[in-house]
Protein backbone atom coordinates (compact mmCIF):
# COMPACT_ATOMS: atom_id res chain seq x y z
CA UNK A 1 0.00 0.00 0.00
CA UNK A 2 1.56 3.30 -1.08
CA UNK A 3 1.71 6.30 1.24
CA UNK A 4 3.28 9.62 0.41
CA UNK A 5 2.27 13.27 0.77
CA UNK A 6 1.09 15.43 -2.11
CA UNK A 7 2.57 18.85 -2.79
CA UNK A 8 0.57 22.07 -2.86
CA UNK A 9 1.43 22.76 -6.49
CA UNK A 10 -0.09 19.39 -7.39
CA UNK A 11 -3.60 20.36 -6.33
CA UNK A 12 -3.22 23.81 -7.81
CA UNK A 13 -2.22 22.52 -11.23
CA UNK A 14 -4.21 19.37 -11.88
CA UNK A 15 -7.60 17.88 -11.21
CA UNK A 16 -9.15 21.17 -10.07
CA UNK A 17 -10.49 22.75 -13.23
CA UNK A 18 -12.43 26.01 -13.09
CA UNK A 19 -15.33 24.37 -14.91
CA UNK A 20 -16.95 21.11 -13.97
CA UNK A 21 -20.05 19.16 -14.87
CA UNK A 22 -23.25 18.96 -12.86
CA UNK A 23 -23.40 17.01 -9.59
CA UNK A 24 -26.97 16.32 -8.44
CA UNK A 25 -27.31 15.59 -4.72
CA UNK A 26 -30.40 13.75 -3.50
CA UNK A 27 -31.74 13.44 0.04
CA UNK A 28 -32.40 15.32 3.24
CA UNK A 29 -32.21 19.03 4.05
CA UNK A 30 -32.97 20.05 7.61
CA UNK A 31 -32.24 22.42 10.48
CA UNK A 32 -29.53 21.40 12.93
CA UNK A 33 -29.75 22.93 16.38
CA UNK A 34 -26.32 23.00 18.00
CA UNK A 35 -25.56 24.05 21.60
CA UNK A 36 -24.07 27.50 22.11
CA UNK A 37 -21.69 25.87 24.60
CA UNK A 38 -19.35 23.04 23.57
CA UNK A 39 -18.78 19.72 25.32
CA UNK A 40 -22.22 19.42 26.91
CA UNK A 41 -25.08 16.97 26.51
CA UNK A 42 -28.32 18.07 24.88
CA UNK A 43 -30.02 18.15 28.27
CA UNK A 44 -27.26 20.35 29.73
CA UNK A 45 -27.07 22.81 26.81
CA UNK A 46 -28.06 26.32 27.94
CA UNK A 47 -29.21 27.38 24.45
CA UNK A 48 -29.11 26.29 20.81
CA UNK A 49 -28.18 27.95 17.55
CA UNK A 50 -29.87 26.93 14.31
CA UNK A 51 -27.81 25.89 11.32
CA UNK A 52 -28.65 24.38 7.91
CA UNK A 53 -27.93 20.65 7.79
CA UNK A 54 -28.39 17.44 5.83
CA UNK A 55 -25.41 15.68 4.28
CA UNK A 56 -26.50 15.72 0.60
CA UNK A 57 -27.35 19.44 0.80
CA UNK A 58 -24.01 20.17 2.48
CA UNK A 59 -22.22 18.38 -0.36
CA UNK A 60 -24.14 20.40 -2.98
CA UNK A 61 -23.13 23.66 -1.30
CA UNK A 62 -19.53 22.47 -0.89
CA UNK A 63 -19.20 21.73 -4.61
CA UNK A 64 -20.70 25.09 -5.53
CA UNK A 65 -18.41 27.00 -3.13
CA UNK A 66 -15.40 25.33 -4.75
CA UNK A 67 -16.55 26.65 -8.13
CA UNK A 68 -18.34 23.54 -9.38
CA UNK A 69 -21.89 23.03 -10.62
CA UNK A 70 -24.40 21.40 -8.27
CA UNK A 71 -28.12 20.85 -7.77
CA UNK A 72 -30.19 19.52 -4.88
CA UNK A 73 -33.26 17.28 -5.02
CA UNK A 74 -35.28 16.90 -1.83
CA UNK A 75 -38.28 18.14 0.11
CA UNK A 76 -38.80 20.63 2.92
CA UNK A 77 -41.88 21.95 4.66
CA UNK A 78 -43.75 24.94 3.26
CA UNK A 79 -42.70 26.78 6.42
CA UNK A 80 -40.21 29.44 7.48
CA UNK A 81 -37.41 26.91 8.04
CA UNK A 82 -38.01 25.32 4.63
CA UNK A 83 -37.93 28.67 2.83
CA UNK A 84 -34.82 29.66 4.80
CA UNK A 85 -33.01 26.49 3.71
CA UNK A 86 -34.01 26.98 0.07
CA UNK A 87 -32.72 30.53 0.25
CA UNK A 88 -29.37 29.42 1.73
CA UNK A 89 -28.86 26.94 -1.11
CA UNK A 90 -29.84 29.57 -3.66
CA UNK A 91 -27.43 32.11 -2.14
CA UNK A 92 -24.69 29.49 -2.49
CA UNK A 93 -25.52 29.03 -6.19
CA UNK A 94 -27.00 25.55 -5.86
CA UNK A 95 -29.71 24.75 -8.43
CA UNK A 96 -32.88 24.21 -6.37
CA UNK A 97 -35.28 23.55 -9.26
CA UNK A 98 -35.59 19.96 -7.97
CA UNK A 99 -36.68 21.03 -4.46
CA UNK A 100 -40.26 20.45 -3.41
CA UNK A 101 -42.34 21.94 -0.56
CA UNK A 102 -44.91 20.11 1.58
CA UNK A 103 -47.76 22.10 3.12
CA UNK A 104 -48.79 19.18 5.36
CA UNK A 105 -45.46 18.36 7.01
CA UNK A 106 -42.76 20.39 8.72
CA UNK A 107 -39.11 20.78 7.79
CA UNK A 108 -37.04 18.21 9.71
CA UNK A 109 -35.20 19.33 12.86
CA UNK A 110 -32.20 17.71 14.54
CA UNK A 111 -30.56 18.63 17.83
CA UNK A 112 -26.87 17.71 17.67
CA UNK A 113 -24.10 17.97 20.24
CA UNK A 114 -20.54 16.74 20.78
CA UNK A 115 -20.26 15.78 24.42
CA UNK A 116 -17.11 16.16 26.53
CA UNK A 117 -16.45 12.42 26.13
CA UNK A 118 -16.24 12.90 22.36
CA UNK A 119 -19.52 11.13 21.60
CA UNK A 120 -22.06 12.70 19.23
CA UNK A 121 -25.61 12.93 20.53
CA UNK A 122 -28.60 13.30 18.17
CA UNK A 123 -32.26 14.03 18.78
CA UNK A 124 -34.43 14.08 15.63
CA UNK A 125 -37.89 15.56 15.09
CA UNK A 126 -39.31 13.66 12.10
CA UNK A 127 -42.81 12.26 12.56
CA UNK A 128 -43.00 12.49 9.62
CA UNK A 129 -40.96 15.41 8.33
CA UNK A 130 -41.23 16.77 4.80
CA UNK A 131 -38.01 15.13 3.56
CA UNK A 132 -39.55 11.69 4.22
CA UNK A 133 -42.55 12.48 2.00
CA UNK A 134 -40.92 13.15 -1.36
CA UNK A 135 -42.88 11.13 -3.91
CA UNK A 136 -41.38 9.70 -7.08
CA UNK A 137 -43.97 11.67 -9.09
CA UNK A 138 -42.28 14.84 -7.79
CA UNK A 139 -38.82 13.95 -9.11
CA UNK A 140 -37.22 16.36 -11.56
CA UNK A 141 -36.19 13.67 -14.03
CA UNK A 142 -34.64 16.11 -16.52
CA UNK A 143 -32.30 17.39 -13.82
CA UNK A 144 -31.10 13.86 -13.00
CA UNK A 145 -30.53 13.08 -16.69
CA UNK A 146 -28.28 16.16 -17.00
CA UNK A 147 -26.01 15.05 -14.13
CA UNK A 148 -22.46 13.83 -14.58
CA UNK A 149 -22.58 12.55 -10.96
CA UNK A 150 -25.60 11.54 -8.88
CA UNK A 151 -24.79 11.64 -5.14
CA UNK A 152 -26.92 10.26 -2.30
CA UNK A 153 -26.97 8.79 1.21
CA UNK A 154 -29.04 6.17 3.01
CA UNK A 155 -31.40 8.21 5.22
CA UNK A 156 -33.79 8.64 2.30
CA UNK A 157 -34.16 4.81 2.21
CA UNK A 158 -35.74 4.57 5.67
CA UNK A 159 -39.36 5.54 4.96
CA UNK A 160 -41.88 5.55 2.14
CA UNK A 161 -42.66 7.32 -0.10
CA UNK A 162 -39.12 8.77 -0.13
CA UNK A 163 -37.56 5.30 -0.42
CA UNK A 164 -39.38 4.64 -3.71
CA UNK A 165 -38.45 8.11 -4.96
CA UNK A 166 -34.80 7.40 -4.12
CA UNK A 167 -34.82 4.06 -5.94
CA UNK A 168 -36.52 5.61 -8.97
CA UNK A 169 -33.97 8.45 -9.04
CA UNK A 170 -31.17 5.87 -8.88
CA UNK A 171 -32.67 3.98 -11.82
CA UNK A 172 -32.92 7.17 -13.91
CA UNK A 173 -29.33 8.14 -13.03
CA UNK A 174 -28.02 4.66 -13.86
CA UNK A 175 -29.83 4.63 -17.22
CA UNK A 176 -28.38 8.08 -17.97
CA UNK A 177 -24.81 6.84 -17.37
CA UNK A 178 -24.31 9.09 -14.34
CA UNK A 179 -21.48 8.21 -11.97
CA UNK A 180 -23.30 7.02 -8.83
CA UNK A 181 -21.73 8.32 -5.60
CA UNK A 182 -22.86 6.85 -2.25
CA UNK A 183 -22.09 8.09 1.26
CA UNK A 184 -24.20 5.92 3.62
CA UNK A 185 -23.87 8.49 6.44
CA UNK A 186 -25.11 6.10 9.15
CA UNK A 187 -27.57 7.65 11.61
CA UNK A 188 -28.64 4.64 13.66
CA UNK A 189 -31.19 6.58 15.72
CA UNK A 190 -33.34 7.11 12.61
CA UNK A 191 -33.65 3.44 11.67
CA UNK A 192 -36.14 1.02 13.30
CA UNK A 193 -33.24 -1.26 14.31
CA UNK A 194 -29.55 -1.89 13.68
CA UNK A 195 -30.46 -4.83 11.44
CA UNK A 196 -32.81 -2.63 9.39
CA UNK A 197 -30.04 -0.05 9.02
CA UNK A 198 -27.52 -2.65 7.86
CA UNK A 199 -29.96 -4.21 5.40
CA UNK A 200 -31.12 -0.83 4.09
CA UNK A 201 -27.62 0.53 3.56
CA UNK A 202 -26.45 -2.65 1.83
CA UNK A 203 -29.59 -2.95 -0.34
CA UNK A 204 -28.20 -0.44 -2.86
CA UNK A 205 -24.51 -1.09 -2.21
CA UNK A 206 -23.76 -2.81 -5.50
CA UNK A 207 -25.28 -0.05 -7.63
CA UNK A 208 -22.69 2.57 -6.66
CA UNK A 209 -19.59 3.44 -8.67
CA UNK A 210 -17.99 5.41 -5.82
CA UNK A 211 -18.57 4.74 -2.12
CA UNK A 212 -17.24 6.74 0.81
CA UNK A 213 -17.40 5.17 4.28
CA UNK A 214 -15.89 5.81 7.69
CA UNK A 215 -14.05 3.41 9.99
CA UNK A 216 -17.11 3.21 12.27
CA UNK A 217 -19.35 2.33 9.33
CA UNK A 218 -17.02 -0.53 8.30
CA UNK A 219 -17.24 -1.97 11.82
CA UNK A 220 -21.03 -1.64 11.80
CA UNK A 221 -21.60 -3.06 8.31
CA UNK A 222 -19.26 -6.04 8.81
CA UNK A 223 -20.62 -6.95 12.24
CA UNK A 224 -17.58 -5.83 14.22
CA UNK A 225 -14.62 -6.58 11.94
CA UNK A 226 -11.38 -4.59 12.04
CA UNK A 227 -11.87 -1.45 9.89
CA UNK A 228 -8.11 -1.15 9.29
CA UNK A 229 -7.78 -4.62 7.75
CA UNK A 230 -7.53 -4.41 3.96
CA UNK A 231 -8.86 -7.96 3.61
CA UNK A 232 -12.03 -7.02 5.51
CA UNK A 233 -12.64 -4.08 3.19
CA UNK A 234 -11.81 -5.95 -0.01
CA UNK A 235 -13.63 -9.20 0.85
CA UNK A 236 -16.74 -7.81 2.50
CA UNK A 237 -17.34 -4.34 1.08
CA UNK A 238 -15.65 -4.10 -2.31
CA UNK A 239 -17.88 -5.36 -5.12
CA UNK A 240 -17.32 -6.20 -8.82
CA UNK A 241 -19.04 -3.06 -10.14
CA UNK A 242 -17.35 -0.54 -7.85
CA UNK A 243 -14.80 1.84 -9.33
CA UNK A 244 -13.59 3.39 -6.07
CA UNK A 245 -14.09 2.72 -2.36
CA UNK A 246 -12.85 5.45 -0.01
CA UNK A 247 -12.41 4.97 3.73
CA UNK A 248 -12.10 8.22 5.66
CA UNK A 249 -10.10 8.31 8.91
CA UNK A 250 -10.77 11.86 10.09
CA UNK A 251 -7.59 13.86 10.66
CA UNK A 252 -5.50 10.82 9.68
CA UNK A 253 -6.58 11.13 6.04
CA UNK A 254 -8.12 8.38 3.93
CA UNK A 255 -7.58 5.05 2.22
CA UNK A 256 -8.64 4.19 -1.32
CA UNK A 257 -9.35 0.91 -3.11
CA UNK A 258 -9.91 0.26 -6.82
CA UNK A 259 -9.68 -2.91 -8.91
CA UNK A 260 -6.12 -2.00 -9.90
CA UNK A 261 -4.57 -0.17 -6.95
CA UNK A 262 -4.97 0.79 -3.32
CA UNK A 263 -3.23 3.19 -0.95
CA UNK A 264 -3.63 5.91 1.62
CA UNK A 265 -3.36 9.68 1.54
CA UNK A 266 -2.23 11.35 4.75
CA UNK A 267 -4.42 13.95 6.43
CA UNK A 268 -3.41 17.56 7.07
CA UNK A 269 -3.11 19.23 10.46
CA UNK A 270 -5.79 21.64 11.61
CA UNK A 271 -6.99 22.86 15.00
CA UNK A 272 -10.54 21.47 15.34
CA UNK A 273 -13.33 23.71 16.60
CA UNK A 274 -16.32 21.75 15.25
CA UNK A 275 -16.15 18.53 13.24
CA UNK A 276 -19.71 18.91 11.89
CA UNK A 277 -19.70 18.71 8.11
CA UNK A 278 -16.07 17.61 7.76
CA UNK A 279 -17.06 14.39 5.98
CA UNK A 280 -19.40 16.31 3.67
CA UNK A 281 -16.62 18.78 2.89
CA UNK A 282 -14.36 15.85 2.00
CA UNK A 283 -17.02 14.40 -0.32
CA UNK A 284 -17.66 17.76 -2.00
CA UNK A 285 -13.91 18.27 -2.54
CA UNK A 286 -13.57 14.87 -4.14
CA UNK A 287 -16.72 15.05 -6.29
CA UNK A 288 -15.73 18.53 -7.50
CA UNK A 289 -12.55 16.99 -8.91
CA UNK A 290 -14.28 13.86 -10.21
CA UNK A 291 -16.88 15.90 -12.11
CA UNK A 292 -14.06 17.83 -13.77
CA UNK A 293 -12.10 14.72 -14.66
CA UNK A 294 -13.73 11.26 -14.34
CA UNK A 295 -10.47 9.66 -15.55
CA UNK A 296 -9.01 10.12 -12.04
CA UNK A 297 -10.72 6.81 -11.18
CA UNK A 298 -8.16 5.06 -13.41
CA UNK A 299 -5.13 7.27 -12.75
CA UNK A 300 -3.64 6.72 -9.28
CA UNK A 301 -1.49 9.85 -9.31
CA UNK A 302 -4.44 12.09 -10.19
CA UNK A 303 -6.71 10.23 -7.76
CA UNK A 304 -4.26 10.87 -4.92
CA UNK A 305 -4.20 14.59 -5.73
CA UNK A 306 -8.01 14.71 -5.69
CA UNK A 307 -8.13 12.88 -2.34
CA UNK A 308 -5.53 15.19 -0.87
CA UNK A 309 -7.61 18.17 -2.03
CA UNK A 310 -10.60 16.53 -0.30
CA UNK A 311 -8.58 16.03 2.89
CA UNK A 312 -7.74 19.75 2.91
CA UNK A 313 -11.43 20.62 2.44
CA UNK A 314 -12.29 18.54 5.50
CA UNK A 315 -9.47 20.05 7.55
CA UNK A 316 -10.55 23.62 6.81
CA UNK A 317 -14.15 22.85 7.72
CA UNK A 318 -13.30 21.72 11.27
CA UNK A 319 -11.68 25.09 12.03
CA UNK A 320 -15.07 26.87 12.07
CA UNK A 321 -18.47 26.19 13.63
CA UNK A 322 -21.34 24.86 11.53
CA UNK A 323 -21.22 22.87 8.31
CA UNK A 324 -22.26 25.15 5.44
CA UNK A 325 -20.62 28.36 6.75
CA UNK A 326 -17.33 26.48 7.21
CA UNK A 327 -17.21 24.85 3.76
CA UNK A 328 -14.19 26.23 1.88
CA UNK A 329 -13.74 28.01 -1.43
CA UNK A 330 -11.12 26.73 -3.86
CA UNK A 331 -8.88 29.70 -3.03
CA UNK A 332 -9.07 28.81 0.66
CA UNK A 333 -7.99 25.23 -0.12
CA UNK A 334 -5.02 26.36 -2.20
CA UNK A 335 -3.97 29.01 0.34
CA UNK A 336 -4.29 26.57 3.24
CA UNK A 337 -2.10 24.06 1.45
CA UNK A 338 0.48 26.71 0.61
CA UNK A 339 1.08 27.55 4.30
Amino acid sequence: MSCYPCKSDDIASEGCNETSDLVVCFGELLIDFVPTEGGVSLAEAPAFKKAPGGAPANVAVGISKLGGSSAFIGKVGADEFGYMLADILKQNKVDISGMRYDSNARTALAFVTLRADGEREFLFFRNPSADMLLDKSELDRNLIVKAKIFHYGSISLIDEPCKSAHLDALRIAKESDCILSYDPNLRLALWPSAEAARDGIMSIWELADVIKISEEEITFLTGGDDPYDDDVVLNKLFHPHIKLLIVTEGSEGCRYYTKDFKGRVAGVKAKPVDTTGAGDAFVSGFLYNLASDPSILENEEHLRKALYFANVCGAITVTERGAIPALPTKDAVLQFDAK
